[in-house]
C-alpha cells in the first residue's frame, strides 16, 4: 500500500510540474522596440555596409561607393523572371527555359556576373519571406550551376516582400513570387 501511495504521489507531483511548465507564452507588445539589455534598437537606424546607398536596392550589401545608384552597377530586364508557386522555392518545369536562356546569355558574356534577386508576395512575416526569397534565389543558382555556370559568377540577394504589392488578388500577388536576373556591370 505504501508503494502505491508513493507512486501516486510521484505521478501527482509530475503532473503538477508538467502543467506548470506548459503555461501560456507572454504576448509581446508589437509597438515595443527590439530590446538588448537596457538599450532599445530601432532597426531603421542601423547603418548598412555601403554607407549612403539607398536601402532596398540590393546594393547596400555590396560595399559600393557612397551615392551609388543601381543603374550604375546593374542591368535589369535582359531576361525574364522565374516565377514560383505560393510558398514554394523549386523551379517549375514551365520556368526552366528562362533559366536556360540565362545560361545561354552567361555563356555568350563570359566576363559578366549575375545577381539572382529573390522576391515574395506580401503574405507571411518579413523574416519568413526573406528566407523564402533566399531559398528561391538559391534554387535558381543551383540550377544554373547544374547547367555549367561557375558559382563565382553568381550572387544571390533576398528582398523578401519588401517590394510586394498588398492590393489586388492572387494574379497580382503571383507576379511578386519570382527571382529576377540582374546583370552586374562591375
Amino acid at each position: 500500500m505504501k508503494k502505491l501511495q508513493k507512486i501516486l504521489s510521484l505521478v501527482l507531483a509530475s503532473s503538477v510540474l508538467l502543467l506548470a511548465a506548459c503555461s501560456k507564452k507572454p504576448v509581446r507588445d508589437p509597438n515595443a522596440g527590439t530590446s538588448l539589455g537596457d538599450t532599445t534598437v530601432n532597426p531603421d537606424q542601423i547603418a548598412l555596409p555601403g554607407g549612403d546607398v539607398a536601402p532596398g536596392t540590393g546594393l547596400e550589401a555590396r560595399n559600393l561607393p557612397p551615392g551609388a545608384t543601381e543603374d550604375e552597377f546593374t542591368i535589369r530586364g535582359l531576361m525574364e523572371a522565374v516565377y514560383f508557386d505560393f510558398d514554394r522555392s523549386a523551379v517549375k518545369p514551365s520556368e526552366r527555359p528562362k533559366v536556360q536562356a540565362a545560361v545561354k546569355w552567361l555563356n555568350e558574356n563570359a566576363d559578366k556576373r549575375m545577381l539572382l534577386e529573390g522576391h515574395c508576395d506580401w503574405r507571411g512575416t518579413a523574416e519568413y519571406n526573406l528566407g523564402l526569397g533566399d531559398r528561391r534565389a538559391n534554387s535558381v543558382k543551383k540550377y544554373l550551376e547544374s547547367l555549367g555556370i561557375d558559382p563565382k559568377r553568381l550572387e544571390i540577394l533576398s528582398k523578401g516582400s519588401v517590394e510586394a504589392k498588398q492590393t489586388g488578388g492572387d494574379a497580382e500577388w503571383a507576379k511578386d513570387r519570382r527571382v529576377d536576373f540582374v546583370v552586374l556591370k562591375k
